[in-house]
């Protein structure tokens, strides 16, 4: 599978300034990577029914194991989202399972990440969705080792042009969320000058401040990337950390910003995130019956929040 170039529409509006085009319609997929792509696209305005139609068709598409993983990976991110992460960490472990080397590690991750860019982007997105399902099913040690070992994959890969800009953004958001599952367990260490810093935070990092500083770097990223939903997404983990701080008052601007960018690109997924952060930090907004209405529309589009009822989390 070549490295994803965004001069495809398929691309442009999976990863690119038009994600809300997805909910309009799109044309049909030519080939496997394009059903990858639009499924891609569909998950993210909250189309989850037809983003799984997509993700089969790929699959079937295709005997490519890097396709495949990304195939997988997308699967665990749709599950991820709805907060079904136990379910999701079997997709990402199929997703790692496919791409990950057999050499020893430390021998071959230069090779992977320099020779086969295609498939280092496919490692890293396995990589930071294994850790973002340890996130969910409370094992932030594990998600730190797993972000460590996929930090050695961007260090390896070429800068300019970046064909891991995305891996970057999400090793970040993660990050983020790992200090924010875990505050003051110096499990993560504020971003250096050169970005992530693999191993555990010292002393003066466990104040709660590496969990900001991972989001202000994702979203650096971002406004520097061609993707919308990166940059939205972004700004609504910086509102996050922003309200965990104690910055409650930049926490709703930002938030009160993500929820119109969201309605404006139709991103339907985000929008409910939102307005749950919103109903914390700003709760005469109205928050709260916005993330009830765009609950009830996700599970019209195929998307069942998980939630204290579902007491069973099995694969």
């Amino acid at each position: 599978m070549p490295v994803l170039e965004m001069n495809s529409l398929p691309a442009a509006v999976a990863f690119g300034a038009d994600p809300g085009r997805a909910a309009a319609g799109l044309p049909s997929p030519g080939d496997a990577t394009e059903s990858w792509l639009r499924a891609v696209a569909l998950g993210g305005v909250g189309h989850y029914a037809a983003a799984r139609t997509e993700l089969r068709r790929a699959a079937l598409g295709t005997v490519d194991p890097v396709l495949l993983s990304l195939v997988h990976s997308t699967r665990g991110s749709l599950l991820r989202q709805l907060g079904w992460h136990a379910r999701a960490a079997v997709a990402d472990g199929r997703a790692a399972a496919l791409v990950l080397p057999s050499a020893p590690f430390a021998g071959s991750v230069a090779i992977a990440a320099e020779s086969d860019p295609a498939r280092a982007q496919a490692v890293c997105d396995a990589l930071t969705g294994l850790a973002a399902d340890a996130l969910g099913t409370a094992r932030p040690e594990l998600a730190a080792r797993l972000l460590n070992r996929c930090h050695h994959y961007l260090g390896a890969a070429p800068a300019d042009p970046d064909p891991l800009w995305r891996q970057r953004i999400r090793l970040h958001w993660v990050a983020a969320e790992t200090a924010l599952c875990a505050p003051g367990s110096g499990l993560i260490a504020t971003p250096g000058p050169s970005g992530f810093v693999p191993g555990p935070a010292g002393p003066a990092d466990r104040s709660g401040e590496p969990a900001r500083a991972h989001a202000e770097v994702a979203l650096a990223l971002a406004v520097n990337s061609p993707s919308v939903r990166h940059r939205v997404k972004s700004r609504l983990l910086v509102a996050a950390a922003s309200a965990a701080a104690g910055d409650l008052e930049r926490s709703r601007r930002l938030a009160a910003e993500v929820s119109t960018a969201a309605r404006e690109f139709e991103l339907l997924p985000l929008r409910w995130a939102c307005a749950m952060l919103r109903s914390g930090v700003d709760p005469a907004a109205g928050a709260a019956a916005e993330a009830d209405e765009c609950a009830r529309l996700l599970a019209a589009r195929g998307g069942r929040l998980r939630s204290a009822a579902d007491l069973l989390d099995r694969p």
